[in-house]
């Protein structure tokens, strides 16, 4: 069954692809010997981002390694039958705030950004113990 827990998952799987496009964003377009995104040293090409766009790869990693809490919450949730309407409000929230994080962290708003990541902690923990 489809809820919508599920669907945020999804869309929280697909947050770090779009804080990657963004810090790939400035390569786009241009060959590798102007500065265009090199596939054949990635993490390399990255780490000579500056600004908005290094931040933006931060955002990525910080991204991928929030999500492994937030899908175990929800799996576990579901798993004990927990209401779904309180799993899905939770997973409403922990995707709003991590899009709301991502755009604190490209616009370099540091105490804004650690704020949002620790509620969207806190709708993670919440989770294993809505049941």
């Amino acid at each position: 069954m489809t809820t919508i827990a599920n669907l945020c998952l999804l869309t929280a799987c697909v947050l770090p692809i779009a804080c990657a496009s963004l810090a790939k964003s400035k390569g786009f377009g241009k060959a590798r010997r102007e500065g265009g995104y090199d596939n054949h040293a990635p993490r390399d090409w990255a780490g000579r981002l500056q600004g908005w766009q290094a931040r933006a790869d931060a955002a990525q990693m910080n991204s991928f390694e929030a999500l492994p809490v937030f899908i175990a919450g929800v799996l576990v949730a579901q798993g004990v039958h927990a209401p779904q309407r309180t799993v899905d409000a939770l997973a409403i929230a922990f995707v709003l705030l991590r899009v709301a994080y991502i755009a604190a962290y490209v616009g370099d708003r540091p105490t804004l950004r650690s704020g949002l990541w620790t509620l969207a902690l806190g709708c993670c923990v919440a989770l294993f113990f809505v049941g």
